[in-house]
């Protein structure tokens, strides 16, 4: 609070500047927008404050993130799966992405703590290194609803092609084609606008790894499709973009676009040196491809078997 002695030195500024039109105009503004008691510090113009808080008043406030967000982890096979929810819906609507079979039940459990409504099992791909947990889930929560690329070529309640919006609530993901590690990946992206998740989240799959990529020795895979297709989709992308791929094996949970784009031993290189560099990978044949294919290929085993 000002002393009666300083008010009283700045009485005649004040009378000045409520002779003022600018500052009364912008006054008048704030007042009638709400009624407000203005607060004056000696050490700033009457002028300033009120064509600051005038400002205060009118500007929209910034929107809350509602996004809830959750990265599982796998062991066995280094898989990630994605728990994603809009936390501000009353029904507070979720999808998730990669389940894996020997982990299903820890994500229905996290569901229904979180008491969260699952609608979406969604896959990046037909994966060669573990049996998705879909089935599974499909079985514990009736409701919920398969999805994965109609390029894949494997079976789903829903079946993605390139652009479409899966929404959950008030947030969706928008499907992008990223083939090359198999013929039917895609990498899903957070939405774009005031309303969504910022920076933008992408879920690569096995296209874009941490300072890696999927290999493309199989399942229809292509080296030079995928480099195509990375630096068509996902390197596009703004910088600061979360890249979470479905797999790490040295630790890493997290990476950027900008990363990648710079730092990526495979990705950062011009498209003829990646095709050599994947050529000469010399990868074993995947241990579990010859299980986890045919089970895949129906999104694990979700049909009632016959006795």
């Amino acid at each position: 609070m000002c002393s009666s002695s300083s008010t009283a030195r700045f009485r005649p500024f004040q009378e000045t500047c409520t002779r003022n039109p600018i500052y009364m105009q912008a006054l008048a503004v704030a007042q009638h927008v709400n009624t407000v008691v203005l607060k004056v510090h000696c050490s700033l113009p009457f002028r300033v404050l009120g064509v600051q808080y005038f400002i205060s008043m009118t500007r929209p406030p910034k929107a809350q993130p509602s996004l809830l967000f959750r990265q599982l982890f796998e062991k066995e096979s280094s898989t990630y799966t994605y728990l994603l929810a809009d936390n501000a819906h009353p029904d507070r609507p979720a999808v998730l992405v990669d389940p894996v079979d020997k982990t299903a039940e820890r994500d229905a459990a996290l569901v229904e703590q979180l008491g969260l409504k699952l609608l979406y099992v969604m896959n990046t791909h037909v994966h060669a290194d573990h049996i998705t947990g879909t089935g599974i889930l499909k079985n514990k929560i009736p409701e919920v609803r398969s999805a994965i690329s109609r390029a894949s070529g494997a079976k789903a309640d829903l079946h993605l092609n390139a652009g479409e919006k899966i929404y959950f609530g008030n947030l969706y993901l928008e499907v992008r084609p990223t083939p090359g590690h198999t013929k039917g990946c895609v990498t899903y992206v957070t939405g774009e606008g005031p309303d969504q998740p910022s920076p933008r989240m992408v879920f690569t799959g096995d296209a874009l790894l941490i300072r890696g990529c999927g290999r493309t020795d199989f399942q229809g895979g292509d080296a030079s499709q995928l480099y195509n297709s990375v630096h068509s989709q996902i390197f596009t992308l703004p910088k600061d973009t979360l890249v979470y791929p479905a797999h790490d094996y040295k630790g890493h949970t997290v990476s950027t676009v900008g990363e990648e784009l710079k730092l990526n031993p495979r990705l950062s290189k011009d498209e003829e040196e990646f095709k050599r560099i994947m050529k000469n990978l010399g990868l074993p044949y995947p241990k579990m491809i010859d299980v986890a294919l045919p089970s895949n290929m129906v999104c694990g085993v979700q049909d009632p078997v016959a006795t």
